[in-house]
């Protein structure tokens, strides 16, 4: 086994909780993780943009080209400020998608349903990785935590807390889907899209919320990546004490040579 997955002494039902820095690492790495204010932004306004848009004249192709231009300024501006680009470049595929789907069937509402479908199919990931042994919240979150996925058999405190939040996350987006897909048969194009629009932000917040409690009440997660450089420096250390020992010995096996030879002709011209 590798310092990956070998199993250590139990931790499994330990009653410690991380310190208040190691909280606020936790914070930190849901903040990074799922994108924070900013990335809440860029997820809403597109869609915010549509629905306002398509509620004032009824225009399906002003309204999702506005929508789709907005979501390609959010990159720019993300590019132009050297920051990271992967939520806004997720919005970005999203809108395109929706665009894409509404233009097709020519009905406004189809531009939130690859939206719609996402989640669905993100909260059953997350119901199934969790009955597999695998939550999902811990496959996304372990990297940032650089715990990669040695949570799975050396820290099962930890691997419950992800577990719990894996649950939490799919229960509360199947929830949210429960309440989308009925509005998407029943409802108008504007109706719809507020309800949708309003439903971005709370669940997202509520899910996050609970990961967190969930994660600072676990076990510290286990850095790897220094342990994996430890490991490299010890096994540095020891090539290094195994080649002076060899040069040592060398050493003395010449001067043991050396002094046998002198001896013998010192013997011989006495």
């Amino acid at each position: 086994m590798t310092s990956l997955d070998k199993p250590t002494e139990d931790t499994e039902d330990t009653d410690r909780t991380q310190p208040d820095d190691a909280r606020a690492v936790t914070e930190a790495a849901l903040f990074e993780a799922f994108g924070g204010v900013r990335g809440m932004v860029e997820t809403v306004v597109p869609g915010l943009l549509f629905v306002a848009i398509f509620t004032i004249n009824k225009d399906l192709h002003l309204s999702a080209i506005a929508a789709l231009v907005v979501s390609l300024v959010l990159v720019v501006v993300r590019l132009a400020m050297k920051d990271t680009v992967k939520h806004a470049f997720s919005g970005v595929f999203g809108v395109a998608f929706g665009v894409v789907f509404a233009m097709f069937t020519g009905n406004a509402k189809d531009f939130y349903l690859p939206g719609m479908l996402y989640t669905l199919g993100l909260a059953l990931a997350y119901i199934v990785t969790t009955l597999a042994g695998v939550p999902l919240i811990g496959l996304i979150l372990g990297p940032v935590f650089k715990e990669n996925l040695s949570w799975r058999t050396r820290n099962p405190g930890r691997k419950k807390a992800y577990a719990k939040a894996s649950w939490a996350w799919g229960l509360i987006l199947l929830a949210k889907c429960a309440i989308l897909f009925p509005l998407y048969w029943w409802a108008d194009t504007a109706q719809l899209g507020w309800v949708l629009v309003a439903l971005k932000i709370p669940p997202f917040l509520l899910a996050v919320w609970l990961t967190w409690v969930f994660l600072a009440k676990a076990p510290a997660p286990i850095d790897v990546f220094a342990e994996l450089e430890a490991e490299e420096k010890a096994e540095e250390a020891r090539k290094a004490a195994q080649a002076g020992e060899t040069t040592g010995a060398a050493g003395a096996i010449g001067t043991g040579d050396d002094g046998g030879a002198q001896g013998g002709r010192h013997r011989r011209d006495a």
